[in-house]
């Protein structure tokens, strides 16, 4: 199924359902708790001003405030913003946390970022040209994360199905980045599992990239 991806699709979805994902692991695992990726992606990076672009409800934004980053989480829903700044105070992070309600189709950041992440986002606009836009907002020397749903993945974390058009490979993405502008560090296609509720354990396959813009 098709969808706009627009403000009302996301008020609403996040409105509903809130975010109450587990990720499946040996040891239990935290309520909501951020994707696997966001740690690895940034090891070894140093700590700075970081975008999570489409942020939801907040759990890599959140994470990675309480592992030193300055961060804005950016979201066109009110509604997952609201459940982000709970998260937030809940962690004691609010003080590294900015949340900006914004169009990230339209919307224009002041200033440029050492880290830009995106995790699963599904803007109106296509899903490369939304990977392009944001890396846009990467300084030089600094380092893009890109996680999303697999082509042909079969479900998201909450048991549905992903649209065709929000779902990407690593070589699709890998060759929308310069290597003029970008050196790719990592391109990834990898399969978890998470418990959704009301859907028990799914079945995730994730595309994860990383990269660092040239200088």
């Amino acid at each position: 199924m098709s969808h706009d991806f627009d403000r009302d699709y996301w008020e609403q979805h996040w409105h509903e359902r809130p975010d109450a994902v587990s990720v499946s692991a040996t040891d239990a695992a935290p309520s909501s708790a951020p994707n696997p990726y966001i740690s690895r992606g940034t090891a070894g990076l140093s700590a700075g001003m970081a975008l999570d672009a489409g942020c939801g409800t907040g759990a890599e934004a959140v994470w990675l405030a309480e592992h030193g980053w300055t961060v804005t989480g950016a979201d066109i829903s009110a509604s997952a913003l609201a459940q982000a700044a709970v998260r937030a105070e809940a962690a004691s992070v609010t003080r590294n946390v900015t949340w900006v309600e914004a169009d990230l189709t339209t919307w224009e950041p002041p200033v440029q970022f050492d880290l830009v992440t995106t995790n699963y986002a599904h803007p109106t606009i296509p899903q490369l040209d939304f990977y392009a836009r944001i890396g846009t907002w990467v300084a030089p020397g600094g380092t893009l994360l890109i996680v999303g749903h697999l082509h042909g993945s079969t479900t998201t974390a909450n048991g549905h199905h992903p649209p065709e058009e929000a779902t990407v490979t690593a070589a699709v993405i890998t060759d929308r980045l310069d290597p003029a502008t970008w050196h790719i560090e990592s391109a990834e296609e990898l399969d978890r599992t998470v418990n959704a509720p009301g859907h028990g354990t799914v079945a995730l396959r994730d595309v994860v990239v990383r990269a660092t813009r040239l200088g």
